[in-house]
C-alpha cells in the first residue's frame, strides 16, 4: 500500500493559519475514512481529525475542535485540513492516514509527515 504524501507545513505565528494536504493512492481512497494525526516531540501520536467517506461526517480531537476543519477534494486524491488560530501547542509533525472512523485509529502505512511550527 502506498504511503500518503503530506505537504503544506511550515512556520507560522500564533493566531495564524495553515492548510495541510495529503495525496493518497486510489486504493487508499477505498478505505472507510481518512484522518489526520500529529506527533509533538516527546509525545505520543494523537488523533486530530477524521472524515467518513460514506456519511461525510467529520470528527475532531478535543484540542482542535472549532479551529481545524477536514475536507476532501473529490476531483483529486487529496484530503486537506484547514488549521486556524494556531497556537504553539499545535507544533508537531502532522500525518494523514486511512482510518477506522469510529475508533479514530490509523489502518494504513505512515508517510513522512509535514512539520508545523507555531511561534509565540
Amino acid at each position: 500500500q502506498e504511503q500518503p504524501q503530506e505537504s503544506g507545513g511550515g512556520l507560522v505565528q500564533a493566531g495564524g493559519s495553515l492548510r495541510l494536504s495529503c495525496i493518497v493512492s486510489a486504493r487508499t481512497l477505498h478505505s472507510e475514512a481518512m484522518g489526520w494525526f500529529r506527533q509533538a516531540p516527546g509525545k505520543e501520536r494523537e488523533f486530530v481529525a477524521g472524515l467518513s467517506w460514506s456519511t461525510a461526517n467529520a470528527k475532531y480531537g478535543d484540542s482542535v475542535k472549532g479551529r481545524f476543519f477536514i475536507s476532501r477534494d473529490y476531483t483529486t486524491n487529496a484530503v486537506h485540513v484547514q488549521m486556524n488560530n494556531l497556537t504553539p501547542e499545535d507544533t508537531a509533525v502532522y500525518y494523514c492516514n486511512a482510518i477506522n472512523y469510529n475508533g479514530a485509529f490509523a489502518i494504513g502505512p505512515w508517510g513522512q509527515g509535514t512539520q508545523v511550527t507555531v511561534s509565540s
